[in-house]
């Protein structure tokens, strides 16, 4: 088993969502659960997983004042998550409060703070879309500026295209988390997403999570599919990165 690939458990419903993680627990780090499943079925399914002993990324992607986004992250503690995402955008004095509500929450309820995780940009966006929303630096540039930011703010790393991780890695040091989706296997379709790299690539260009969810979800045997993803970046059986 790796810790470094989470599955994107983006399906329509608990029943589908538990057989995925049934079929792949003991050959993954975690599971995501995001807007999709999370609306579906609320935080039941965060529940589910959670007392199956199963580390969860909720990827809800808050981005609100900061008194709301600080309870919703309080909320989501309160669940058991291992991982949280808030949008960087969402400017420091959200990204302090959401910080503090994680930790004074996981303290408070005697559970382990959970991961804060920074959104950078998703991985679906081109530069062409940044022109379009009035932002003229490259990519890379933005990316990098954000993940700063998410550093100073007091969070424990960022979500990033994986074509970003070797830019972030050198400016962000070796213990700042990259959590990298829009990771597609050679010869899958990139569906939707614009920035994407291989899992092999993206554990070379130092992501310490790729997120991986239709290459294996969709395929038609996905622990065969995940087993392939782990011999081609040279995960070994038993072993956690």
């Amino acid at each position: 088993m790796t810790e470094k690939i989470l599955v994107a458990l983006d399906v329509e419903s608990r029943d589908r969502a538990l057989a995925l993680a049934d079929t792949l627990r003991g050959s993954v780090g975690g599971f995501k659960i995001g807007s999709r499943l999370f609306t579906a079925e609320g935080p039941s399914m965060v529940r589910a997983l959670t007392e199956r002993g199963d580390r969860v990324f909720l990827d809800l992607k808050f981005h609100d004042i900061p008194n709301t986004v600080a309870q919703a992250c309080a909320a989501a503690t309160r669940l058991g998550v291992w991982m949280i995402d808030v949008h960087v955008a969402g400017g420091s004095a959200m990204l302090a409060a959401a910080r503090d509500a994680v930790a004074k929450t996981a303290a408070e309820a005697g559970v382990p703070r959970p991961l804060l995780i920074g959104i950078t940009l998703l991985t679906s966006l081109s530069a062409g879309d940044l022109a379009a929303i009035g932002v003229s630096d490259t990519t890379e540039e933005q990316v990098l500026r954000l993940a700063r930011l998410a550093q100073a703010s007091g969070l424990d790393g960022v979500v990033c295209s994986a074509q970003e991780a070797a830019l972030l890695r050198q400016a962000c040091g070796g213990g700042f988390k990259l959590v990298t989706p829009g990771i597609r296997p050679a010869g899958v379709a990139a569906h939707d997403q614009v920035r994407v790299m291989t899992p092999e690539a993206a554990v070379a260009a130092g992501a310490d999570f790729l997120v991986i969810g239709r290459a294996i979800t969709g395929a038609e045997n996905p622990l065969a599919a995940l087993d392939a993803i782990n011999d081609a970046v040279g995960f070994q059986a038993g072993v956690r990165a």
